[in-house]
């Protein structure tokens, strides 16, 4: 790539970008810092004037970011009912949130539970599920403002110690920890730069996944490289760690380690370049073993379940786009040695665990999930009956047969079940009450609508009873469409406030993503793309012709590859939405590739230095890229980004966002909102989600013409 740059403007600040807002007051849109750079890529001349927003540390980045929050601030704060949504938002998070039981080799339970408000979920233990649990580890203690979360726990196999992962302020850098599980005394191990890893337990140590630590000031968007496995032994300092595997020869893969509970192999299983996975392990027993390949390509998925006698159970892609479960043996575990336990179904196979002497197989069908129990040779002992149209998982224990599972839908909170395997029922562990909310009110549906060329796509509509098609209700429609990603039935009380003034919530489950296994999943990759934007324009289409809405009472919302999503169809068709909401989105297809973990998405888009051909699609979609600026009228238009997202780096919105300010694309708002001490979303402090649905909803309200009935 060949690029050209000349500087013509300094600080954000010091120029502003005139707009109208749809009341007709005029918006100063702060001026991006912006240079000339231009980019060849092959035959292919593109622009990139607002190159300097990539640095996301500079001085003239940091004034702009504070301008444009400015502007936001301004704008969302002068909203009359903004303090109303947020109160009832308060509300409706306002109640105990249970996780599901879990007993570790210390003979204990451990669950996870939020009495309402707190901004993360606290850690609790119990000798006995018949009793109340006590606080064993708050991750609200760990910080003034609720931004440390508590990302995952894992047990020695001997119950001695507890070792957790934390991240700050939504970032994908993890730091772990270790605990005494008799005394509660935290050790001194402490371990950091470790990203996309738990500590697993081998001995008196553990195995944990890290990278370099990053230059400072690019810790959050410099490209991450060498991803390698350590060892590390309980009590010493992170700098004697020992190496146990990397692979400097493919520099963008990912390693992850797995151990048996019989600590006698460690298996390495690589991603980052294809749709699975490679998977190799050796016996750590045994002094200078060699690696034995299970499967040298990333070409299938391989997700190891156990080890039962002397075979490797696992769940696969290979010769099953829908996956089954296979076994190979450990002495000779090449391909030729597979054989199948449960062989492909007509639903996607999304999971499998032991319990007890049996295996518990998850399935998705249509976008929602059922379930059995197996023997372990794969004869089906029975289905399990789940609640309709609903997203189930599971928690269960090898060691005394305990299974609870947590079952969701549209309009169901997450409801926790004890499940009886001797008799085949299900009896509520924990159910919760929400404010004012009551589920029988309302009711989800699932249709099927036809896309461009001709594909049935599945979509959930949830919607409150005696509503009436008259073409005037305001619809929510969602999307992701990528990465075999599913969208399944779930709960989130923040929806309720949608629902509760009238609103309809419409999911569409495009391809690109995983409800129908892979072969979905890859109709909607690389050069197949447009499949996705496609799928969910024909959603809106269809919601339109059907008369459940029209275009001025629209609303479309997707995060991450579904801020993708949202950008290139407003692009695409801005007549259809009256609203949109690209959230934390991949918003320039041309570099995504250059920042953090963005090299790990070219199996599903491709990249633009791949070949001519890759290079014109990709640029044929980028929201960045593709906003118009003849005057074609768009949406109301609330980008969201955050300053700790090193996922998908604020550059991307941060671009997108100065594109569309600068564009003439009509008198609606086109704004930024620029979190901070915040991520790609996992981990957000309950305080922070309220404020930022106070403030989608109250945008949306506003650009809708609806006037909350709070």
């Amino acid at each position: 790539m060949n690029k050209l740059t000349t500087i013509s403007l300094g600080l954000a600040a010091l120029i502003v970008i005139m707009s109208t807002c749809s009341d007709n007051k005029k918006i100063a849109y702060p001026a991006a810092p912006s240079d000339g750079t231009v980019d060849t890529y092959f035959d292919l001349t593109v622009s990139d004037p607002y190159r300097p927003l990539e640095n996301d540390t500079a001085a003239a980045t940091l004034a702009w970011v504070e301008a444009e929050n400015k502007v936001t601030r301004d704008y969302l704060d002068a909203i009359p009912y903004r303090d109303k949504i947020h109160r009832r938002l308060t509300q409706l998070q306002d109640y105990p949130k249970y996780g599901m039981p879990s007993l570790e080799p210390d003979g204990r339970y451990y669950y996870y539970f939020n009495d309402g408000l707190k901004n993360q979920a606290t850690l609790y233990r119990t000798d006995s599920l018949d009793r109340e649990g006590n606080v064993w580890l708050d991750p609200n203690a760990l910080s003034d403002d609720g931004t440390v979360a508590l990302k995952g726990i894992t047990f020695s196999n001997d119950g001695r110690y507890m070792a957790y992962t934390i991240s700050r302020s939504g970032s994908d850098w993890v730091e772990i920890f270790v605990m005494d599980t008799e005394t509660g005394r935290q050790l001194t191990d402490h371990i950091e730069w470790a990203k996309f890893t738990d500590a697993v337990w081998c001995g008196d140590g553990f195995y944990y996944s890290a990278y370099d630590r990053p230059g400072e000031g690019k810790e959050f968007s410099n490209a991450n490289e060498n991803h390698r496995i350590y060892y590390h032994k309980i009590g010493t300092p992170q700098s004697d760690d020992i190496l146990a595997y990397s692979d400097p020869e493919n520099p963008l893969h990912f390693h992850s380690a797995y151990v048996p509970d019989n600590e006698k192999y460690l298996f390495v299983l690589g991603g980052g370049d294809g749709f699975g996975n490679s998977v190799m392990f050796k016996d750590i027993t045994t002094p200078n073993s060699t690696w034995k390949v299970m499967e040298p390509s990333q070409d299938i998925e391989i997700n190891i379940v156990d080890i039962i006698g002397n075979d490797i159970y696992f769940v696969t892609t290979y010769g099953a786009p829908r996956r089954r479960l296979m076994k190979a043996p450990l002495a000779n575990p090449v391909k030729a040695n597979w054989t199948t336990v449960v062989d492909e179904q007509e639903g996607v196979l999304t999971n499998a665990q032991r319990t007890a002497d049996k295996l518990l197989l998850t399935y998705e069908q249509d976008a929602a999930n059922r379930a059995s129990i197996h023997n372990l040779d794969g004869t089906k002992v029975t289905d399990i009956d789940l609640p309709d149209f609903s997203s189930v998982s599971f928690s269960t224990s090898e060691k005394n047969g305990d299974i609870f599972y947590r079952a969701t839908s549209m309009a169901l909170p997450p409801t926790i079940y004890s499940y009886d395997a001797a008799t085949n029922t299900s009896t509520v562990f924990k159910a919760p009450e929400i404010n004012g909310f009551n589920p029988d009110n309302y009711i989800t549906e699932q249709i099927f609508y036809t896309s461009a060329d001709g594909t049935q796509i599945p979509m959930s509509l949830t919607y409150r009873r005696g509503l009436e098609r008259d073409g005037k209700n305001p619809v929510y429609l969602y999307g992701y469409g990528g990465f075999n990603v599913s969208l399944n039935p779930g709960f989130t009380p923040n929806r309720v406030v949608w629902l509760e003034n009238g609103g309809i919530y419409a999911e569409a489950n495009l391809r690109g993503g995983g409800e129908y296994g892979e072969e979905w999943h890859q109709a909607g990759t690389k050069m197949h793309k447009l499949n996705v934007f496609n799928d969910f324009i024909s959603a809106a289409e269809y919601l339109i012709n059907e008369g459940w809405t029209s275009p001025e009472h629209l609303v479309i919302e997707g995060g991450s590859n579904g801020g993708l999503l949202v950008g290139a169809t407003v692009n695409m068709r801005p007549d259809l939405f009256k609203v949109a909401l690209p959230r934390v989105g991949v918003m320039d297809m041309m570099r995504y590739h250059l920042f953090t973990i963005g090299w790990n998405w070219a199996s599903d888009y491709g990249r633009s230095d791949d070949s001519p051909e890759m290079a014109a699609y990709l640029l044929g979609y980028s929201p960045m890229h593709n906003i118009s600026n003849d005057g074609t009228t768009y949406p109301a238009i609330l980008v969201t980004t955050a300053d700790h997202d090193d996922r998908v780096v604020p550059a991307h919105s941060f671009k997108y966002a100065a594109t569309l300010q600068a564009s003439d694309t009509g008198d609606a708002p086109k704004l930024i909102r620029i979190d901070s001490k915040a991520g790609h979303g996992a981990g957000k402090p309950v305080s922070k989600v309220i404020d930022e649905w106070a403030d989608l909803y109250s945008f949306t309200f506003k650009n809708l013409g609806i006037t909350p009935k709070y």
